[in-house]
């Protein structure tokens, strides 16, 4: 059985919690959020930061979560509803459902976070913006995308389009 990752940090000043929403075309992490406590405001800052930067049609757009109380809170599923974005969660235990993200907290944690030691939630914030903003999403290959990085796989299919 695989071992559940998990969206926090350890540092000398307590945990670090990151929420992400990402793009299972592009598997680009479109947008995130970290903060001192798992809340329904990191979520929401999380999906809010998505919302911004993608501008989606959302005639069928369809989020993805598991069902902690963060992502099942009045205010998060209003945010998805006022959006209008049909919300999906997993059943309780099932990480099978959410495997993509599961997948990138433990890319993360192998290629960057576990090779240090945070002293302060800044210190951890600044390298995993990095990680996101400066790695992952215009670097890092992923086998699903042929081998090419989320930004790259993204430009290539616009490209295609036009």
């Amino acid at each position: 059985m695989p071992r559940p990752t998990h969206p926090y940090v350890a540092t000398g000043e307590g945990w670090l919690y990151l929420a992400v929403v990402l793009d299972l075309y592009s598997r680009m992490v479109v947008g995130w959020s970290m903060q001192k406590e798992m809340s329904t405001q990191l979520v929401s800052d999380a999906m809010t930061m998505a919302l911004w930067r993608r501008r989606p049609n959302t005639a069928a757009l369809l989020h993805h979560s598991d069902q902690g109380t963060q992502y099942s809170s009045e205010a998060y599923q209003s945010l998805l509803q006022e959006n209008g974005i049909t919300c999906s969660m997993s059943r309780a235990g099932n990480v099978w459902d959410n495997s993509t993200v599961e997948s990138f907290f433990s890319s993360m944690k192998s290629e960057r976070v576990n090779r240090h030691r945070y002293r302060t939630r800044d210190e951890a914030r600044s390298d995993i913006f990095d990680y996101i903003e400066r790695f992952y999403n215009p670097q890092r290959r992923h086998s699903t995308l042929d081998y090419v990085s989320p930004v790259t796989y993204e430009q290539s299919e616009t490209t295609q389009k036009v």
